[in-house]
């Protein structure tokens, strides 16, 4: 009995020697990747983007805002999960949610624009929540997994569980991409880069691996917020002296670069014209100037 027992416990440490041996083979220089490109999904089957260097947008502000990640091709890469992007894009909105030149700022699921259609799907998600200008977030992330020479621990039980012989090195870069629905020029864009790099056991490698993809998109986008805090700022700046994007506030008035412009020194001009005539007319009843 013990010698049976003695016998089959030998099998199994060997099969757990063989199965790490096969994951050693198996996990070496592993290189995992998952992106979504902006210009294949606004425009598919090779089409050639316009010349829209004559094109001026009227941007009415202020402005409601769509916000979206470019749906991926591969939809069997090891990506975000909808929560994950969610909370994300959360994080984007809540930035420029006080700005007064957004009314709204509205997260849709990639789901909605897998359809392939390019700006044309773009445009009936526009229409269906009623926003003007869209942020389509592009994301390409490259995982590359390596064993270092502490993973020759592994061939124990115990060094797979406790010897962290595996590295992890993550690069993550992001783009969004701020497009005006109606014209469909692009704006202005802003990128984020990010890279981490960790180490975990044999047994811990995948979820370490997971944990550090989430990492690195999180930290990509808190940097592509910050830059395009930046180019919102300039976008500002640029469009008052170079007139390429004419911008309306939403009681009819127009400037450059603004918003409430014209329609602000409207409204003061009738402002002072009505005071006048009022003034004239108490004058007229008192008796101080003539009828």
């Amino acid at each position: 009995m013990r010698t049976s027992v003695l016998i089959w416990a030998a099998v199994a440490l060997l099969s757990g020697c063989t199965s790490l041996w096969h994951d050693l083979g198996t996990r070496k220089n592993q290189r995992q990747g998952v992106s979504s490109s902006l210009v294949a999904y606004l425009y598919p089957n090779g089409e050639v983007p316009p010349d829209q260097d004559k094109v001026i947008p009227n941007l009415r502000v202020p402005v409601k805002v769509g916000l979206a990640f470019v749906p991926s091709y591969d939809a069997t890469a090891a990506g975000l999960s909808e929560a994950s992007k969610n909370a994300l894009l959360g994080k984007v909105k809540a930035a420029f949610a006080e700005r007064d030149f957004i009314r709204e700022i509205t997260i849709i699921p990639d789901t909605y624009l897998r359809s392939r259609n390019g700006f044309e799907t773009v445009e009936q998600v526009a229409r269906l929540y009623g926003i003007e200008v869209m942020v389509l977030v592009s994301y390409d992330q490259v995982t590359h997994t390596e064993d270092t020479k502490a993973s020759l621990l592994y061939w124990t039980i115990v060094g797979a569980y406790l010897v962290k012989g595996s590295k992890n090195d993550v690069q993550t870069f992001v783009d969004a991409a701020i497009f005006d629905v109606k014209s469909r020029k692009l704006l202005f864009r802003a990128p984020g880069i990010d890279r981490i790099e960790s180490r975990s056991t044999l047994i811990n490698s995948p979820e370490e691996t997971r944990k550090a993809r989430e990492r690195s998109f999180t930290s990509a986008m808190a940097d592509m917020t910050v830059n395009l805090d930046k180019e919102v700022d300039s976008f500002r700046e640029r469009i008052k002296t170079d007139r390429s994007v004419m911008v309306t506030d939403r009681t009819g008035g127009t400037s450059t670069g603004r918003s409430g412009g014209g329609g602000a020194l409207a409204s003061e001009t009738l402002l002072a014209l009505s005071a006048a005539l009022v003034l004239a007319w108490l004058r007229r009843r008192s008796g101080l100037a003539p009828a």
